[in-house]
């Protein structure tokens, strides 16, 4: 017999104590992490942000075409990208995080996002981020 208090329920699946609900999305790409991070913060902005270039100072701000608004919140240049993501319509902002990170046989993208409003929104970006991520990848892929 299980203990219901200390298993996560698919009601609760990604709810945290601190930033809500969030949900995150890995998938690596046969590249090396530089080449994943140039990607990124260049020609793959509008994959994932909707702009390009990605802006990476800290502060700076962002409007995408479809009227998705943020802040850069920190920025470890080659490594991570942290900022504000809030979709036209919406009355919260939400916080992403990207990550590269090394692996064999090339680099993984780590998407991070927190805050989110419920667990309806959460599904909703989760199948959308993944699609994003592996969008990113193929793109990648096509590259080498």
């Amino acid at each position: 017999m299980t203990d219901s208090r200390t298993e996560p329920s698919a009601s609760t699946t990604g709810l945290t104590r601190d930033a809500g609900w969030e949900l995150g999305v890995r998938r690596t790409a046969a590249v090396p992490p530089e080449t994943a991070w140039d990607h990124l913060v260049g020609r793959g902005g509008p994959t994932w942000l909707g702009v390009t270039p990605v802006p990476t100072a800290v502060g700076a701000g962002y409007r995408a075409a479809d009227g998705t608004t943020g802040r850069i919140r920190s920025c470890s240049p080659g490594r991570r990208i942290r900022l504000t993501w809030r979709p036209a319509g919406w009355t919260h902002d939400s916080v992403l995080q990207l990550t590269v990170l090394p692996a064999a046989g090339g680099a993984t993208i780590a998407l991070h996002q927190e805050h989110l409003a419920d667990a309806g929104e959460r599904n909703e970006l989760l199948a959308h981020w993944t699609t994003v991520v592996e969008g990113l990848v193929a793109e990648l892929q096509q590259s080498v």
